[in-house]
Order: C-alpha cells, then sequence, then structure tokens
C-alpha cells in the first residue's frame, strides 16, 4: 500500500455529512464526452459523493481511496464498487474505464504515477477530469469572517497542497489532450450550523484542533452567528468549480 497523507481518515463520517454536493449538470456533461458509458473509475472518492452520482450515466462505477474510514462512511450504491487503494496503484484492468474522475483530491496526489495509471486503464478515447473548488461565497458579511478563519486563524495549520486549490489545479501537471469545459459551480441552501459544520471538514481546521486541542471555528462563530442572521435562516452558499478535462490519446 502506497503511503498517502491523510488528512480526512480521523473526521470521515463528519466530512461525508457535511461537504457540498457536486451539480447534476457535471455529471452529464463528462457522459457526454465519452464515446462508450461502460465503466467510470473515482479516484480518491472520499465519501463518495461523485461516485454515485456518476452511476446515472454509467454502468458501473469502481471507487477507490486509500483511507478504510472514508470507505467505511462512503454512500452505499449497488452498481459502485468500493476499494481501498491509492489512485497510484489501482487494481483495474488495462483500457477497462471510459471515464476518470478525482473530485477535490487531485492535489493530494503522486500525479506522475497516477498519470501513468489513467493512461493504462483508460479505454480508447477515454476521458479524465478532475475538479475542486476553493472559497465559498455567501454575503460580503459572512465572506469577511470566513477569509479571517481561512487566511489568519489557521494559516499555519494548511498544508502546501491546498494551495493548488485555489488556483484552480492551473499549475499541476495534466498531459492529456484538453477538452474544453463549461463552467460549473455548487450552490446549496444552508443553515449557519451546515455552514460551521463545513467548515470544521477542513484539513487545517482538524490539523489545528489535533494539534492544540481548541476548535478554530468556535473563535469565530459568534461572529459568523451575527453576520449570518437568526439560527435557523437559509443562506445561499455557493462554490465555483474549477474543471480541467482531457482525452486519453
Amino acid at each position: 500500500m502506497t503511503t498517502f497523507k491523510d488528512h480526512f481518515s480521523g473526521h470521515a463520517t463528519g466530512y461525508a455529512q457535511s461537504r457540498p454536493t457536486y451539480p447534476p449538470e457535471l455529471f452529464e456533461w463528462l457522459a457526454s464526452q465519452c464515446p462508450r458509458r461502460d465503466r467510470a473509475w473515482d479516484a480518491g472518492c472520499g465519501n463518495g459523493q461523485a461516485a454515485v452520482a456518476l452511476t446515472t450515466h454509467f454502468g458501473q462505477v469502481v471507487a477507490s481511496d486509500p483511507s478504510a474510514q472514508q470507505i467505511a462512511a462512503a454512500t452505499p450504491h449497488p452498481r459502485v464498487h468500493y476499494r481501498v487503494e491509492p489512485a497510484e496503484a489501482p487494481s483495474l484492468d488495462d483500457g477497462s474505464v471510459d471515464l476518470i474522475t478525482v473530485a477535490q483530491a487531485f492535489h493530494w496526489f503522486d500525479h506522475a504515477r497516477f498519470h501513468a495509471q489513467v493512461r493504462r486503464v483508460a479505454a480508447p478515447h477515454g476521458v479524465v477530469a478532475v475538479w475542486t473548488y476553493g472559497l465559498s461565497r455567501v454575503t460580503p458579511e459572512v465572506d469577511v469572517i470566513y477569509g479571517e478563519l481561512y487566511e489568519q486563524r489557521l494559516v499555519a495549520w494548511w498544508q502546501p497542497e491546498p494551495r493548488d486549490v485555489e488556483n484552480g489545479y492551473r499549475d499541476l501537471p495534466f498531459p492529456f489532450e484538453a477538452i474544453h469545459a463549461p463552467g460549473f459551480s455548487m450552490t446549496l441552501e444552508w443553515t449557519l450550523d451546515q455552514y460551521l459544520a463545513y467548515l470544521r471538514t477542513w484539513s487545517a481546521s482538524q490539523k489545528h484542533l489535533l494539534e492544540t486541542g481548541i476548535d478554530a471555528v468556535d473563535g469565530i462563530a459568534p461572529a459568523m452567528m451575527r453576520a449570518w442572521g437568526a439560527a435557523g435562516q437559509r443562506r445561499t452558499v455557493t462554490w465555483p468549480l474549477a474543471l480541467r478535462a482531457g482525452r486519453v490519446v
């Protein structure tokens, strides 16, 4: 088993419950790029939300993650086959996958080794797509407090890799024939409790808690409550997606 950077196993259940969901239009577009739709592979699947969404368009989905805890907390589905294994060493046959996806995990991979596996397992004219989302937007008042947490209180606890999220994976290697992708975003109607639970799933939030015993999100919660309004009020939370797609030729 390849050593991997494990920032989420310790809160796999909370991660599964509190991460935003991807728009159906994203998976419709990805499927439309594939000449066949027999099998998809979702690498670094985490809680399985992308893998389950892919079943709408593909006959079978293999979903892999090196974290047994993440796989245990993932959403079950009869056509999703979960496997505890790294993206750099999948137990897939050569030329057996029509679509390869990586949702919010590409920055953690060993890219050269993963790309070699993509070329090995991809079916002829197969498609690979990686996407990420960075800063959320709610209201100017909420966003200021969000920025304080992200850029000040947690600055010392972020790993280098999430900085690749901020620039939409533009600087990461992606040696495939580029496919122009439309713009997508995630939009959810959340209460304050749901939003704070999401902030606690950040790798830096968990690292801060582990190393200091202090929940950094608790520190900004009073200000966030004032900015948010009534406790049960739902607000629109938006995350633009940065998507890179390519054909394996």
